[in-house]
This record gives structure tokens, C-alpha cells and sequence, in this order.
């Protein structure tokens, strides 16, 4: 291993640490500290990000916190996620097979799809397909269900999105970046992900702005692969050019 490297491992190492301690670092503090350039920080700060060890925010970086389990996951930040589901919905269209992935956007997706009709969901979440079953067709994805992720996984979830060809499919997505793609928390979860991702016409996912620019540990597809974001209104704009300019459009909800 080269100096070079050493210094490289050894400041990143002393980042995260400062990032456990406090939830925060400032790039201009950082850079006097190590008596290195700001670009190089950032640098850092990036690599970092890619690898799900921090959010990068304009001037520094924030600690990621670790994802809390569907049920808590269900009730927060209703508003933001009604926003990003009028956007998301929009797309959908009488006679399409939509697949929803297991997410709590995903959920408040549903509660609008439930006002459409000529609409058919498969879906791998429990709550989901319990809030679509009086208002329209319903295909569960089958399996152990993982209460973190509050969606079926496994062999026999990923059997029976094998079998599937969905018009279109809305991903829940953990981190959302132009390098590192789309990334979920758990193996499992980005495994059935990717799969039934693969197997659709069109892959669509919503983000609200804390997920841009970040990475978690497993990935499920490149970002090209995405053919459309739901951002919030105000999604940092310098994250949206880089996906824009991979070829993914980009809709912008509206305010809350």
C-alpha cells in the first residue's frame, strides 16, 4: 500500500469517526485540519457518499441514520410523499400491470392509484396491497416477509417476479446517485429489487431530496437503467443535471 493510500484510508477513517461523533462535517473545516485542499475533501466526501457512509450536502456532509422498519417508515413525512405520489402517478394508465416495490412512497403511490381504474398492481409489501384491494386488480408477491424492508424477499418472492413482465415499475429506492445508481439497505431487498426491475418496460422511482447523492451498501441498477425520477420541488439541482444527463427524466413534484 502506497503512502499516498494510507493518508487517503487513514482521513476517511478520521471522517467517519467525526461524522459518528457529531452527525455533521464542514469541508472547509476538514480541508485546515488535514492540511489538504478543499477539492480533495470533496473528493473524499464523494467517495464516501458512493459507498453509503455519508450524505453530501452542499458544503460538507451529513451522517446517514439508520433506516428505521416500514411500520415508523409508513407514517413519516406524509406530505413530502403525497407530493412525490400525485407526480409518480401521472405516468400510470388504464390496462398497464404496475409493479410497486416495497417502499413507504410507494405506499402513499397507492393510496392514489386506489382512485384510478382499468389498473392492475403487483406488489411484494403487505400494506400496499391492502390499501389497492377494494379499488383495483391485485397480484402479492408471495414469501417471508422482512418486517424492515415490509415487503416478501427471497426465493420465492424472486420466483414469482420471474414470471412477471410489468408495463411499468416503481422502485423504492434507498439512495439515489448518479455514480452509484440506485442502492437499497439490505442484500435481499436490492437482489428482487434488480430483478423485477429488469423484467419491466419502464423503471420509475421517486426520491425526496435527502436520498440524492447518496449511496447504501447494495446495488440494484445503474442509473441509466431508470428511465424517470420524482423529485421534490426543490431537489438540489447540481445532483439533477449529473442523472439528468445519464438520459433519465426528471419530474419535479410540486409544492406541498
Amino acid at each position: 500500500m502506497s503512502g499516498s493510500d494510507f493518508l487517503l484510508q487513514e482521513r476517511q477513517a478520521r471522517i467517519v469517526e467525526k461524522l459518528a461523533a457529531s452527525g455533521k462535517v464542514l469541508a472547509g473545516e476538514l480541508a485546515r485540519e488535514f492540511s489538504v485542499s478543499e477539492d480533495t475533501i470533496r473528493r473524499d466526501l464523494r467517495e464516501m457518499a458512493v459507498a453509503g457512509l455519508c450524505r453530501r450536502v452542499y458544503g460538507g456532509a451529513l451522517a446517514i441514520p439508520p433506516t428505521a422498519p416500514f411500520a415508523e417508515r409508513a407514517v413519516d413525512q406524509p406530505e413530502r410523499k403525497g407530493a412525490l405520489a400525485r407526480a409518480a402517478v401521472r405516468f400510470i394508465e388504464p390496462g398497464m400491470l404496475v409493479f410497486l416495490d416495497a417502499s413507504s412512497a410507494n405506499l402513499a403511490i397507492a393510496r392514489e392509484i386506489s382512485s384510478l381504474s382499468g389498473v392492475t398492481v403487483v406488489t411484494n409489501a403487505p400494506p400496499i396491497a391492502s390499501v389497492l384491494m377494494e379499488a383495483v386488480d391485485v397480484i402479492l408477491i408471495g414469501g417471508a416477509v422482512d418486517r424492515r424492508v415490509g415487503g416478501a424477499l427471497g426465493s420465492r418472492a424472486l420466483g414469482d417476479a420471474e414470471r412477471l413482465r410489468p408495463d411499468l415499475c416503481i422502485l423504492g429506492a434507498c439512495g439515489v446517485d448518479a455514480e452509484a445508481g440506485i442502492t437499497a439497505f439490505h442484500l435481499e431487498d436490492a437482489e428482487f429489487k434488480r430483478t423485477i426491475a429488469r423484467r419491466s418496460r419502464c423503471v420509475m422511482t421517486t426520491a425526496m431530496s435527502e436520498k440524492l447523492g447518496t449511496a447504501a451498501p447494495h446495488d440494484v441498477i445503474a442509473m441509466a437503467e431508470c428511465g424517470r425520477l420524482v423529485v421534490e420541488h426543490d431537489a438540489d439541482a447540481a445532483i439533477i443535471n449529473d442523472i439528468a444527463a445519464l438520459g433519465v427524466e426528471i419530474v419535479r413534484a410540486g409544492k406541498i
